[in-house]
């Protein structure tokens, strides 16, 4: 018989290095592999999908297909719910529309007919055929609120250009030369 290089307990041993290192790969390889555990839920996660929770709103009037329509929660504006409704019919007076206003949640746009009572100016002036939308409204139509003047619109739509469309008529109390009593006198004239 043939004599080997290596005695047996030297086999042995190398046999035994062996298995362990296969032992040791292997569970290094299946600990990599595991899936992590799910994060935890934080109020910043929970904040960053409430954003995400997309706006819905009511186009009606002179539209092609009124109806309600979902949009992104940021960057909205009027027009992107106007073009999601099928654009305008031809007897709608746009004009009267502020397509680059920011859209919010639950809000309705109206966009009026050629010849109906809100467009022809049968309304008493000074008087709105329903409440001004704070979201939309141009500077026109917040200038013939009472007790807001051109200063006070302004200031309006640059606190509406800073923080996004309106959600509440009391935020009003947060813009310059709006105070309590102002905004007590506009609260049935106005919606968010």
């Amino acid at each position: 018989m043939r004599e080997l290089p290596f005695t047996r307990r030297q086999i042995g041993l190398a046999a035994v290095a062996v298995l362990a290192l296969v032992l040791l790969g292997s569970r290094l390889l299946l600990r990599s592999e595991a899936p992590a555990a799910p994060p935890i839920p934080t109020a910043a996660a929970t904040t960053t999908a409430a954003a995400q929770t997309p706006l819905v709103v009511d186009v009606v009037g002179a539209v092609r297909r009124p109806g309600l329509y979902r949009l992104p929660p940021h960057g909205s504006r009027v027009a992107d719910a106007l073009e999601r409704a099928g654009g305008a019919t031809p007897k709608a007076q746009i004009e009267l529309v502020n397509l680059a206003a920011p859209i919010a949640d639950g809000e309705q746009v109206v966009v009026p007919r050629r010849g109906s009572a809100a467009s022809s100016g049968s309304a008493a002036p000074g008087s709105a055929a329903g409440p001004v939308h704070l979201s939309t409204a141009t500077l026109e139509e917040l200038d013939s609120l009472p007790g807001v003047g051109p200063v006070t619109a302004q200031k309006i739509l640059d606190f509406r250009q800073q923080h996004g469309a309106f959600t509440s008529v009391d935020e009003l109390d947060a813009v310059p030369g709006i105070g309590p009593a102002r905004l007590e006198q506009l609260k049935g004239l106005v919606a968010p």
